[in-house]
């Protein structure tokens, strides 16, 4: 039973900013699978990054004109923040495929780039479970399973370094693929910090 009125700003204010991520990354994945790494979509990808900025900076302000929140303030400013964090590190994978003029496609990057859409997916599912504390079991599962794909990211960046040091005689492009395969999974990891922040709620309001 709850005493206190809810602000439901909030909820829609996380459901939008997890919709951004998720267009996000099916832009990059688009992206990887193409094997042609366009500025044409880098831009989109930079605009989308944009857009998830001001939602998040929304959400801070509403925090400063909002009396009695529905989550502790520092919970709200912990995951819009992370969940930004998802954008930034995408956007920023992105911008380096063009910046270093990157010219071969990769398999592994289409693969990391898999596992990081099916993980923002997973975390748009938790955050429209948090409206309602009756989803915590869908919430708890689904943290389980971003757990999981962020164990299969670390898998994948961690051969595909081996392979990298071991095949790759040109040192330049050693060190391009080695920074922009971190930067994947760099949101990959973010993915699941969000979810460890939702699986905290859950457990403060449950």
């Amino acid at each position: 039973m709850r005493f206190i009125p809810r602000e439901e700003k909030f909820f829609d204010l996380f459901e939008e900013l997890a919709a951004k991520i998720e267009a996000g990354g099916m832009l990059f994945l688009e992206l990887a699978e193409s094997g042609v790494y366009s500025e044409q979509q880098v831009a989109r990808l930079k605009e989308i990054e944009h857009e998830a900025d001001i939602i998040t900076h929304r959400t801070y302000e509403k925090m400063h004109t909002t009396f009695l929140t529905p989550l502790d303030r520092e919970d709200i400013y912990c995951l819009v923040n992370k969940m930004d964090s998802i954008m930034d590190m995408t956007e920023a994978a992105a911008a380096r495929l063009v910046l270093y003029r990157v010219k071969k496609p990769a398999e592994a990057l289409i693969e990391q780039a898999k596992i990081l859409c099916e993980s923002i997916g997973k975390v748009k599912t938790i955050i429209h479970a948090l409206r309602d504390m009756k989803h915590a079991s869908l919430i708890l599962q689904t943290s389980v399973e971003i757990n999981t794909l962020e164990n299969a990211g670390d898998v994948i960046l961690r051969t595909t370094m081996a392979h990298l040091f071991e095949n790759e005689q040109d040192v330049r492009e050693l060190i391009k693929w080695k920074e922009i395969h971190e930067r994947i999974e760099e949101a990959i990891d973010v993915c699941e910090d969000v979810s460890n922040i939702v699986e905290g709620i859950v457990l403060k309001n449950g």
